[in-house]
């Protein structure tokens, strides 16, 4: 069976600062940007990886969320327990170097991690934590 992963979805509530932090700091190139009713939709993803993206997502955009998830959904994105994904990169001390530039919500430094992997942990900026694992 052939089987990729071609998108992952986050939420975002500052489609600006959201484009900013994906396109400006992790350097990822912007695929789609569409706007309708109000809401954005940005989708990104590694320039040499076509096939493989991030769609950012307003989170009310569900029609099937009732107004109580919906405020549930917005305290946890502000507490950075909603959502998460794990990227991996050749060089981590680079790519953390980077992320200070930007400015990034830091949460954890490189470290290695006694499950056996060096990364390091940051917040995109509606809350989502993002862990980026060195590649060997």
């Amino acid at each position: 069976m052939d089987i990729t992963i071609h998108a992952s979805f986050l939420p975002h509530d500052d489609p600006d600062a959201s484009l900013a932090f994906y396109r400006d700091v992790l350097g990822f190139e912007v695929r789609n940007d569409v706007g309708y009713e109000g809401m954005r939709w940005i989708t990104v993803g590694p320039a040499d990886q076509p096939g493989t993206s991030i769609v950012l997502e307003p989170p009310a955009a569900d029609p099937g969320v009732t107004d109580d998830e919906r405020r549930t959904i917005t305290e946890m994105m502000a507490k950075g327990t909603y959502a998460g994904i794990v990227l991996a990169t050749a060089d981590l001390g680079a790519l953390f170097a980077r992320l200070q530039e930007g400015d990034a919500d830091i949460v954890q430094e490189p470290a290695e991690q006694p499950y056996g992997v060096r990364d390091c942990a940051v917040r995109d900026p509606a809350g989502n934590l993002i862990r980026i694992q060195e590649r060997s």
